[in-house]
């Protein structure tokens, strides 16, 4: 009976090590995911670039590099690519801000950074950023380095 018991004991406590060891790993997956499961409220806004290589979905959109949205769609629309912002309802945008793709760190990682503007108007939801600039080509610019192609 003693046996029994001791057994008993030793499985309760590898199940509830066991149950604890996967709250964990869920918790980190959410984190590291990035999944919100608040859902959150966000407007969308539309800003066309004539590049975003190297930009995809549900990457960063920072402004003075803080998270404030989204990248939640990118599709080619007249051989412009139209890209759909989804920003955080706390956040106004004013119709002159300007959205550029840039890189983060040495990997090359890509997001979406708004400058914001001086304008008092201020886009409502599904309107677009007029202002844009696409991400430097690290590759054209060393090529023409190497090649002797860049002005002094």
């Amino acid at each position: 009976m003693k046996n029994i018991m001791k057994k008993f004991d030793v499985e309760i406590i590898v199940g509830i090590f066991v149950f604890c060891g996967l709250l964990c790993l869920a918790y980190m997956s959410v984190r590291l995911g990035k999944v919100n499961l608040s859902g959150g409220h966000y407007y969308p806004v539309k800003a066309v670039f004539s590049s975003v290589k190297g930009l995809k979905k549900d990457t960063e959109v920072e402004i003075s590099g803080i998270e404030v949205g989204k990248v939640d769609n990118i599709e080619l629309i007249a051989y412009q690519a139209v890209v759909t912002l989804l920003i955080r309802d706390d956040i106004e945008l004013q119709e002159d801000a300007i959205a550029s793709i840039r890189t983060k760190g040495l990997l090359g990682e890509k997001y979406v950074e708004i400058t914001p503007g001086g304008s008092e108007t201020l886009i409502k939801p599904g309107d677009s950023l007029h202002q844009t600039e696409p991400p430097i080509d690290i590759e054209k610019l060393i090529g023409n380095f190497v090649f002797g192609k860049v002005k002094e």
